[in-house]
């Protein structure tokens, strides 16, 4: 992998194995210089942007039985560990006030079921004709889904609201180079946050919008220094998100989605934080991100309150916590990836409110083995492997695979949404299937025979 355009998971763990890309949202390294030698966005962009046409995916793996097996999980004796990286933050020893050590509780591999069949076949998004849609974001209880769409000749970014024709967000000035990153939806739907990419390598500029669906639009931020590439989130009537600001550092910043006043000039946005971090994700109350420690040998989470916007404690275990990969959460349940030391699995580690310990339900291949981009929902989530995506329904502790090959799946605040490719082909020819579905229409996984 190039040594420009990587994120902070890939300069403390280093590159994968297989010398491919991570299938991870792209966060561009602060304080990393960017070259012509720079790696192309269909290269490394793991967002829902670029993955459901497979780019940057292994070869898929030839289908095997579907009978239930458990996944393989690592002895609870080997503890946490890091791999070096000669790029950045080197790897140390877990400190003093660690989390209790983490549980192991396997989860087992089930067949989608014809139940979840259906229902997603029920919430397909149908593109306009002639163009092409691609997944970037969806909203609690699938009411609204962020897209881009393309027919070859223009590219834009749109909001699909319940079953209404889709509103476009920005036609962007040129549909070859630009492309839609991530957004974020008011509670109300009236505001849209969303960020586009200027050009197709990681070091390429981006900018970020809102929109009024009443109507006017403004850009809040565009940064042409290496950092974490924005995921907008709009909370409480403002914006937030992150930016590179020089010297190997970044900026956490809020924006009111409204400028205060009749008619006046919006303020500058306000700097909340600075550090080496990834960009920072909603967590039920909180604004959570992944940062360097102090002790600049270490990595571990960070929150403030978006009630406050002063620094917060984490709930249980989680602010003991190094080293983890790909946090996420809904504010109830908090999922991550835990490196195992000496080169072991990785594994997905899960902690809920009320649980003493955090519990391992899953490593190995063919379902962990490069697992990336977990969401959460409730009792599901979902994360990407190189060759599909997978959904865990911690009810049952069964998992399936829910995408035939490649793809992404995201769970959100009661929704579920796919999107992969029909003929799993690669390129801007393949044939996109994006679905959409409200999670609590669909039944529990059934625990397979023999699961512990």
């Amino acid at each position: 992998m190039a040594t420009s355009g990587r994120s902070i998971r890939n300069l403390i763990r280093g590159p994968r194995r297989d010398g491919g890309a991570a299938p991870e949202r792209p966060f561009r390294a602060a304080g990393l210089r960017s070259g012509a030698n720079a790696p192309s966005v269909p290269a490394l962009l793991g967002s829902a942007l670029l993955v459901v046409a497979g780019l940057g995916c292994s070869p898929g793996r030839t289908s095997g039985s579907t009978d239930p097996t458990p996944s393989p999980v690592p002895s609870v004796s080997a503890s946490a560990g890091t791999t070096p990286s000669s790029h950045a933050l080197p790897s140390g020893s877990v400190p003093a006030g660690s989390p209790p050590a983490t549980v192991v509780r396997a989860a087992c591999e089930a067949p989608l079921p014809e139940s979840w069949r259906s229902a997603l076949a029920a919430g397909e998004f149908r593109a306009p004709t002639g163009q092409r849609a691609v997944l970037t974001e969806v909203g609690p209880r699938a009411r609204w889904t962020v897209v881009q769409l393309s027919d070859g000749r223009s590219r834009r970014a749109a909001v699909v609201e319940d079953a209404e024709p889709p509103r476009t967000l920005l036609t962007f000035t040129d549909p070859v180079e630009h492309q839609l990153l991530a957004a974020d939806v008011s509670a109300d739907g009236r505001w849209t946050a969303f960020a586009v990419l200027e050009g197709r390598t990681l070091d390429s500029p981006w900018s970020l919008y809102v929109q009024d669906a009443e109507g006017g639009m403004r850009r809040l931020a565009r940064s042409t220094l290496p950092g974490p590439l924005p995921q907008p989130v709009v909370r409480d009537g403002s914006v937030f998100w992150a930016q590179g600001t020089g010297e190997g550092r970044a900026t956490i910043f809020t924006s009111p989605v409204r400028p205060p006043g009749s008619g006046d000039r919006a303020p500058a946005p306000r700097a909340l934080h600075s550090g080496v971090i990834d960009a920072p994700f909603a967590a039920g109350a909180l604004l959570a991100w992944r940062e360097a420690g102090a002790d600049g040998r270490s990595t571990k989470l960070s929150a403030l309150s978006f009630a406050t916007l002063r620094p917060a404690g984490l709930p249980g275990p989680l602010a003991a916590l190094r080293d983890l990969r790909s946090p996420a959460s809904d504010g109830a349940t908090w999922a991550w990836i835990e490196d195992e030391a000496d080169g072991g699995e990785p594994r997905l580690v899960v902690w809920r409110q009320g649980q003493s310990s955090p519990v391992a339900r899953l490593s190995g291949a063919p379902a962990a083995e490069g697992l990336d981009q977990l969401r959460i929902s409730g009792e599901l989530i979902t994360w990407r492997t190189p060759e599909a995506a997978y959904a865990l329904d911690l009810r049952t502790s069964a998992y399936t695979r829910i995408t035939p090959q490649y793809g992404y799946a995201q769970a959100r605040a009661g929704t579920l949404a796919v999107a992969y490719n029909r003929d799993r082909t690669k390129g801007p020819g393949a044939r996109s299937v994006i679905q959409v579905v409200r999670a609590d229409r669909l039944p529990r996984l059934a625990k397979p025979r023999g699961c512990g």
